[in-house]
């Protein structure tokens, strides 16, 4: 968390939500299955994938398992790297929410850099999008590749950031509650 300590973090913020450490174990079960059905859809061969009939182009069908391993593979090494994260998943506070929830965690995002906030609910998945006022300050966090993943979110969602209950010990209702009530008591007054 940017060079704060667990224990600064804990005696500084208001609410800690931690990490589930069983929501990601059961991201890395899943992401292990799509693993060995990436590694099966790539290693049959044409007749083999022209017998299933679900797809009649076997190289179509091979870089699709390509790209599900890939993927899936990447989502794993993210819940692998977090599942040993001591850090807590977000912090609630009179700064602002600092956020270490994701591959792409935003850090530190104070209250006066947020101008709202949005749901966005993909197969059942909800998250919540939060709205800044200089989009461009977020998305230039982070690698090249965090980057490139900053820029996609803001095309895909309207803002950098995102932030989905899936990997915190928290359900995404309170989470909403929560947010909306830090922000209502530690917005500045405009």
């Amino acid at each position: 968390m940017h060079g704060v300590s667990r224990g600064e973090v804990n005696q500084l913020a208001d609410k800690v939500i931690e990490l589930s450490r069983g929501k990601l174990v059961f991201l890395i079960i899943g992401c292990a299955v799509f693993v060995f059905a990436g590694v099966w859809m790539l290693q049959l061969d044409e007749a083999e994938i022209l017998a299933l009939r679900r797809l009649s182009n076997p190289t179509l069908f091979r870089a699709i398992g390509g790209l599900v391993l890939l993927l899936a593979v990447g989502v794993m090494v993210f819940g692998l790297r977090k599942l040993f994260d001591k850090s807590p998943g977000l912090v609630l506070s009179a700064e602002g929410i600092t956020d270490n929830s994701s591959a792409v965690a935003a850090g530190l995002i104070p209250w006066a850099d947020i101008a709202g906030f949005d749901i966005l609910e993909i197969h059942r998945q909800k998250m919540l999008v939060i709205l800044v006022n200089d989009p461009e300050k977020y998305i230039q966090r982070g690698n090249p590749v965090q980057r490139t993943l900053h820029r996609a979110n803001t095309s895909m969602v309207g803002s950098p950031i995102s932030i989905s209950s899936t990997t915190l010990k928290i359900g995404f209702d309170e989470l909403c509650a929560l947010v909306e009530s830090y922000r209502a008591r530690y917005t500045p007054a405009s």
